[in-house]
């Protein structure tokens, strides 16, 4: 019986979990770039359950009875890489990136992802989807937050003013048509080693080389200036996984209740002496 409780338990637990995830992919659906994330359950390794002290098992050469589940959890939470779409701004310092063709893992199918390459205030290199970008005081063009942008030689970029035009290839010149920067887009082979930090930076956390896009014969990409990619979270699925998660985490609690009732009836009844 204390089973069934650690069984429920375990299944409340991660569906609030994943009540949570969801909640964060909605409240950032008018973030910028936001790439939603997605729960990967899984169920605990089963136990095999045996009838102990019984002969009647034992003639047929085992006393197995079955498999008894121990219960669920959420193994990771991963963000879904797909391309958001395109909003209008007419702002300047707006850079949608466009994925074209990239990459895939032969093992796994997964697609490598496209980034922009981004120094955080430690110095650090971090990588977003986010083209919300503005140019600071000593006009370098940074992230709302104020972290640098960087070109294809890692460096930070200064633009001197909004006045400046990016072409599609990242190729950032000014008023008169004079060359700035070469904007840098990581090309990143396993964006599942991606772990968000919070105001729209990724950190790499694997072991594999980070290529540029840049020239790179197995990577395309465009990049629209006075444009921004929306958010890829899907409010109607959203909405309809939210309540899913909710109906299995009542039952869950209902299962819990039930355990509880019984519990207290061998305590209180079937052992009390009369």
């Amino acid at each position: 019986m204390l089973r069934g409780l650690y069984s429920a338990g375990a299944g409340m637990i991660t569906q609030q979990r994943r009540q949570e995830m969801l909640t964060n992919n909605l409240a950032n659906i008018e973030t910028p770039g936001y790439k939603a994330d997605q729960a990967s359950i899984r169920s605990f390794p089963n136990q095999l359950i045996q009838a102990m002290g019984t002969n009647h098992m034992q003639k047929f050469g085992t006393n197995v009875i079955g498999e008894l589940s121990t219960g669920v959890y959420m193994q990771e939470r991963t963000p879904n890489f797909r391309q958001g779409d395109l909003q209008e701004t007419f702002n300047s310092t707006d850079i949608a990136l466009l994925q074209g063709v990239v990459p895939t893992n032969e093992e796994t199918g997964q697609q490598a992802a496209l980034m922009f390459v981004i120094e955080n205030s430690e110095g650090d290199l971090r990588y977003s989807r986010n083209g919300n970008f503005t140019v600071d005081g000593a006009g370098f063009l940074t992230t709302s937050q104020g972290n640098y942008v960087l070109d294809a030689d890692g460096d930070r970029i200064n633009v001197g003013n909004e006045d400046f035009i990016v072409r599609s290839n990242g190729e950032i010149i000014d008023a008169n048509e004079q060359f700035i920067a070469q904007l840098d887009i990581a090309l990143i082979a396993d964006p599942d080693q991606l772990v968000k930090e919070g105001a729209g930076l990724l950190r790499y956390d694997g072991d594999n080389a980070i290529e540029s896009a840049i020239d790179n014969a197995e990577a395309t990409f465009q990049l629209q200036q006075g444009f921004l990619e929306r958010a890829n979270v899907d409010a109607a699925q959203t909405m309809t996984e939210m309540m899913s998660a909710l109906r299995t985490f009542e039952a869950n609690q209902r299962v819990l209740q039930a355990y509880d009732r019984s519990l207290e009836r061998a305590v209180n009844d079937i052992g009390r002496l009369r």
